[in-house]
């Protein structure tokens, strides 16, 4: 019985952190909507012990296997238990692995966790997180220049996970609230270096996402302008008449999801960047 109502095991076992089978499996789950995986993650196992646990998980609650781990003597364990069981199973990484020996006529380094070094790529990732987190929310805005990207918009933006989400990808990004009434900080005028995008949405994507918050934060009815029809259109107004005058970036972010504005936000990065390299 491949489900048992509407929900299906799913197990990934990796002999890293897991992070880009969870990326894969997620990226296919959500097309199917009516059924739910139950996931069970096992991370670092890279010795025939540490995958004793995980057959034995296996085998408690069949599903779907798949798996990223280079150690062939534990692939061909999981393989043949998978096959006893039948189970199915499926290397996430192999097939690419054996593309790029095909066509690089090299054979791999077999290195765990590789993509995980401690290189110059994840120093700028530690960088550019640390510089997010320090100019958050308007925070500091005397370094705003330092910055890669600045997004600003009305509260509810989502600036905050798309400045941490771009930050992950070793992009310095800064995030500056426009509020009606209140004048935008001047170093924000004056940028040279840095993207300016200005995130949007639909006044009822907004007061839906603002009135979850008051909810979540047990606030009571002194908030009423602040999910009023009127009052947050007024507010899109103000931020996309400030982002025509400037002449900076717009993203509507109303039907985005944080990964879609940030993979937006660093197209729009790229583009800018291309446009200056003849300089």
């Amino acid at each position: 019985m491949p489900t048992t109502g509407n929900y299906f095991h799913l197990h990934l076992v990796s002999d890293s952190t897991g992070e880009t089978l969870i990326t894969v499996a997620r990226a296919v789950a959500a097309q199917y909507a009516n059924v739910m995986p139950v996931e069970h993650v096992y991370p670092l196992v890279r010795s025939q012990k540490q995958l004793d646990r995980v057959l034995d998980e296996i085998e408690e609650a069949p599903g779907i296997v798949l798996f990223t781990l280079l150690e062939k003597d534990v692939v061909a364990r999981l393989e043949a238990r998978c096959k006893e069981l039948n189970i199915p199973s499926l290397s996430i990484i192999g097939p690419v692995m054996q593309l790029f020996q095909a066509y690089l006529g090299a054979s791999t380094s077999g290195r765990v966790g590789a993509q995980h070094t401690l290189n110059a790529e994840y120093f700028k990732r530690i960088d550019a997180l640390n510089y997010t987190m320090i100019h958050d929310d308007g925070q500091h805005v005397e370094g705003l220049e330092e910055a890669d990207v600045v997004l600003v918009g009305v509260s509810r933006t989502s600036k905050t996970p798309t400045s941490i989400y771009l930050a992950n990808r070793g992009v310095r990004t800064a995030n500056v609230p426009l509020v009606p009434g209140i004048a935008i900080p001047h170093q924000l005028e004056t940028l040279k270096k840095p993207l300016v995008v200005s995130l949007h949405a639909t006044p009822e994507r907004l007061i839906q996402v603002r009135q979850n918050r008051l909810l979540s934060m047990g606030a009571g009815p002194g908030n009423k302008d602040y999910i009023d029809r009127q009052a947050v259109a007024d507010e899109i107004a103000f931020a996309r008449r400030l982002s025509i005058r400037h002449n900076w970036a717009q993203l509507d972010v109303t039907r985005r999801s944080i990964e879609e504005t940030a993979a937006a936000v660093l197209k729009l990065f790229a583009d800018r960047q291309r446009q200056r390299l003849p300089e």
